[in-house]
């Protein structure tokens, strides 16, 4: 090869070189930042949407195409417009859910996974490993401590050292007249999170002033029980002098909820019952469904559908048109996955033009606004507590209102 040639040559090929280097130093140039180009943000989410129960959170993907759409069409976050590609179902599977994150970061090339909403997350470690901003419903430990992950509210479990949620306790004692003399039935499945469940809120019932009188995590978490008389007679006995407890609050998924609420009621149970998931209209077209969550209590921990602010009109209309412009019945689900998406794009936005994740979690650790439809927010408090506040809407002929308005509680120590 002539000489002039070979100079030209070895010049290409140290450009090459140069080149392949910059695209793999995780630098701060658009080209160089997975999932990051000069005009999008490449995001993806993972969620249940189907289950072995039939509980499904599909919406929460409908939610975060609805805040999505909108951010879209006020020009994006620092001019980039958000690259959306959807939910991957987990059906609740451990190796799914993990499956589902793998193929979001090294096949799909994600940004962030924005909304994460499942009982299992065994994609956590595998996200934060990797530096993957994800944003869910802190209903998991993984949300409370790793760098990378966060709660849509806050970590919702608590960690020694840390703090618990009280929106729960105190709602029912306002919905009691105060928890003073008042006893309450915790009853969860029997996994590692009911478990968890029960500790936490015995502890959380007991700050309250209540008097727990019973607390299992005892229901098969695989398969649903087709009779609940050993559980109902045991709860019904665990009150005051062998009676019933004044309240009984289940940590379970709509499934089960509606299995034991009609065991309850079949045998004259007329004292409060509570739990935090069946705040879904949807539920309400099937006869027995309705009477079983009638009169129920569900613990909201962001300001119901009910309530007239700006921001849930917000909410409301953006909902309406990623639904085509139906009018589509409103659930939490839709609500987890508006929120996470929202405060994805909150902390972006403040990340600046120059995107990567070391600016996004530099953002992250000093994030800040108020009002929002979860209350006031911060980071990375968010990462070691809940945002405190909720609400209680009450099914009443066919309808939910509110029976404890938005409220944010103060925390206690967790231990």
């Amino acid at each position: 090869m002539p000489r002039p040639l070979r100079v030209i040559a070895a010049a290409f090929a140290l450009f090459l070189v140069t080149a392949c280097n910059s695209a793999s130093s995780g630098g701060g140039s658009p080209s160089s930042v997975r999932g990051v180009t000069a005009d999008t943000i490449r995001v993806g989410g993972i969620v249940s949407m189907t289950t072995a129960s039939g509980y499904s959170k599909k919406d929460t993907d409908l939610g975060a195409r609805a805040r999505y759409d909108r951010a879209n069409a006020e020009g994006g976050v620092n001019g980039r417009r958000i690259e959306y590609l959807g939910a991957e179902d987990d059906g609740q599977d451990p190796a799914r859910n993990l499956a589902a994150a793998r193929e979001l970061v090294q096949q799909e090339k994600v940004f962030a996974v924005s909304p994460m909403s499942s009982v299992t997350f065994a994609g956590a470690d595998f996200l934060d490993a990797q530096k993957v901003p994800t944003v869910g419903w802190g209903t998991l430990p993984s949300f409370c401590g790793p760098a990378h992950l966060y709660g849509f509210n806050g970590c919702l479990v608590p960690t020694p050292g840390g703090t618990l949620n009280q929106t729960w306790p105190e709602g029912l004692a306002a919905v009691l007249g105060g928890a003073r003399g008042k006893s309450v039935a915790l009853i969860a499945g029997d996994n590692d999170a009911g478990k968890f469940g029960i500790r936490t809120f015995t502890q959380g019932f007991k700050a309250a002033g209540f008097q727990v009188s019973y607390a299992k995590a005892v229901v098969p978490a695989t398969s649903m029980p087709s009779d609940w008389s050993a559980y109902t007679k045991e709860i019904l006995r665990s009150g005051p002098g062998g009676g019933a407890p004044h309240a009984v609050v289940s940590v379970m998924q709509t499934p089960y909820n509606i299995g034991l609420f009609t065991a309850l009621k079949r045998s004259g149970y007329k004292g409060v019952i509570s739990d935090p998931t069946d705040y879904d209209p949807g539920l309400l077209a099937k006869d027995a469904t309705k009477q079983a969550l009638d009169g129920v209590h569900v613990l909201l921990q962001f300001q119901p559908f009910e309530s007239d602010t700006p921001a849930m009109r917000q909410f409301k209309s953006d909902i309406k048109k990623a639904a085509g412009g139906r009018d589509v019945p409103l659930n939490m689900h839709m609500m987890t996955g508006y929120m996470s998406a929202d405060l994805f794009l909150s902390v972006a936005a403040k990340a600046g033009k120059d995107l990567t994740t070391e600016s996004f979690q530099k953002a992250a650790s000093g994030f800040s606004d108020t009002g929002t439809l979860v209350g006031d927010r911060a980071l990375p408090k968010g990462q070691k507590e809940s945002f405190g506040c909720g609400a209680l809407v009450r099914l009443e002929n066919g309808r939910y209102e509110v029976a404890v308005p938005f409220t944010c509680y103060p925390p206690i120590p967790f231990g």
